[in-house]
C-alpha cells in the first residue's frame, strides 16, 4: 500500500488497558499495511489491532484514546508527542477505506430501498431469503470484525485467549494445515471447539494439552470446518437472532451488542451440531489427515465412532505428523500448565 511506504519503521510508546478492571501499562506500538500491534518492551505481541476496525473516541483531544470497533473496554492512549504515529493511523484508515471494494454505498442503499419495498407485501419466505441474501453480500472484513467481537464476548466466559512464545506461529501453521483462516485457544468455559464467523476456530487448551498426537486437534478443527460448510455460522448468529438482525446488519452494516453477546452466549451453552460420518470423512481426506485420533479423543471406546475409524482415509498410508514434535511441545504450553 503505497500510504505504508513513508510509516514502514515508525514505532510509539503508549498506554495500554485490556479491560476496565486492568491498570494501564506502557506499551510498544508499531503499524503493519493492516494491522496495529501491541508488543511489551521484550518485543512479545501482546494483541494485534485491525486498523479498519480501529476508533478513536476523542478526535481532536489529547492523549489520542483508541479502542477496537464494538469493545470500548480495551484501550490504547497515545500522547500528544506522539504526533507521527497519530497522522500514520489516521492516513493508513482513510487509506483503507478509500481502497476497499464498496459493493455498499450504491449497491447497499439500492438493496435497502428494495427490502423496504418488499417489506409491503411481506410473505413468509422473506425472512430466510433476506438472510440468505445478507450473507452473500457481507464481505470478509466485516465477516472477521463480527467474529473477532464474538470472541472478545466468548473469552468473557472462556477466560482470555492464551499465548506463549512462538505459539502465535505454529497455530498459524496449524491453521494451514487445516483450512481455517485463525485458530485461538482458551483456558476454559468450552467443551471442546467452536468456529465463529470470520474463519476464527476456538479451541480448549485441553485437546492440546491432554493428547501426544497433534492429529487429535487438527481433527476438531476439520469438525468445525464441516460444520461451517453445513451451516454458514454467520448464517447461524442471524437465523437465531431474527429477521430484524439481518436487515441491520443489510442497512447499516453492524449489529447490536446485544445480539453478538445473545449469540455468544447460545453458542457455549448448546452442543455443537452433529456432522455425518461421510461429511467428515471427505473433510479429513481432502485434508490429508487421520480420522481414526479424532474418533477415539470423542469415545476411547470406538463404539460412537466406528464408521470413523473403520472407513478412515489415510489408513495404511505413510504420513507426515500434522505438526513436528518440537512444535506440538511448545504448543502443549500454551495455556501455561
Amino acid at each position: 500500500m503505497t500510504a505504508l511506504k513513508q510509516y514502514e519503521r515508525i514505532e510509539a510508546t503508549g498506554l495500554w488497558r485490556p479491560t476496565p478492571e486492568d491498570q494501564r501499562r506502557e506499551v510498544l506500538v508499531s503499524i503493519g499495511e493492516a494491522t496495529l500491534t501491541i508488543s511489551d518492551f521484550n518485543d512479545r505481541a501482546l494483541t494485534h489491532w485491525s486498523l479498519a476496525a480501529l476508533e478513536r473516541r476523542n478526535p481532536g483531544e489529547y492523549p489520542a484514546l483508541y479502542h477496537p470497533d464494538g469493545d470500548p473496554g480495551e484501550t490504547l492512549e497515545l500522547a500528544e508527542t506522539e504526533t507521527t504515529m497519530i497522522e500514520a493511523i489516521d492516513r493508513l484508515q482513510r487509506a483503507i477505506d478509500n481502497a476497499r471494494p464498496h459493493p455498499g454505498r450504491i449497491r447497499w442503499i439500492s438493496v435497502a430501498l428494495v427490502a423496504a419495498a418488499v417489506l409491503g407485501v411481506l410473505t413468509l419466505w422473506l425472512p430466510g431469503a433476506m438472510r440468505r441474501h445478507v450473507v452473500s453480500v457481507v464481505p470478509d472484513i466485516k465477516r472477521q470484525e463480527i467474529g473477532r467481537s464474538v470472541l472478545g464476548r466468548v473469552e468473557r466466559v472462556t477466560g482470555r485467549t492464551c499465548a506463549a512464545e512462538d505459539t502465535d506461529q505454529i497455530l498459524s501453521r496449524l491453521a494451514q494445515r487445516t483450512g481455517v483462516r485463525r485458530l485461538v485457544v482458551v483456558p476454559g468455559g468450552l467443551a471442546d471447539s467452536l468456529y465463529l464467523p470470520g474463519g476464527i476456530v476456538v479451541l480448549n487448551h485441553t485437546l492440546i494439552e491432554d493428547f501426544e498426537d497433534s492429529s487429535v486437534v487438527a481433527g476438531f478443527v476439520l469438525a468445525e470446518r464441516a460444520r461451517a460448510l453445513a451451516q454458514d455460522p454467520l448464517d447461524e448468529l442471524l437465523y437465531h437472532a431474527g429477521s430484524t438482525a439481518s436487515f441491520r446488519l443489510l442497512t447499516t452494516g453492524g449489529l447490536t451488542p446485544e445480539i453478538l453477546d445473545s449469540y455468544a452466549e447460545r453458542v457455549l451453552a448448546e452442543p455443537r451440531p452433529d456432522v455425518s460420518d461421510e461429511d467428515l470423512l471427505a473433510i479429513f481426506s481432502q485434508a490429508a489427515i487421520p480420522s481414526s485420533p479424532y474418533a477415539y479423543a470423542r469415545d476411547i471406546t470406538g463404539e460412537a465412532v466406528l464408521g470413523l475409524i473403520e472407513a478412515d482415509p489415510m489408513t495404511g498410508r505413510t504420513l507426515e505428523p500434522v505438526l513436528a514434535d518440537r512444535d506440538w511441545v511448545r504448543l502443549q504450553g500454551i495455556c501455561g500448565s
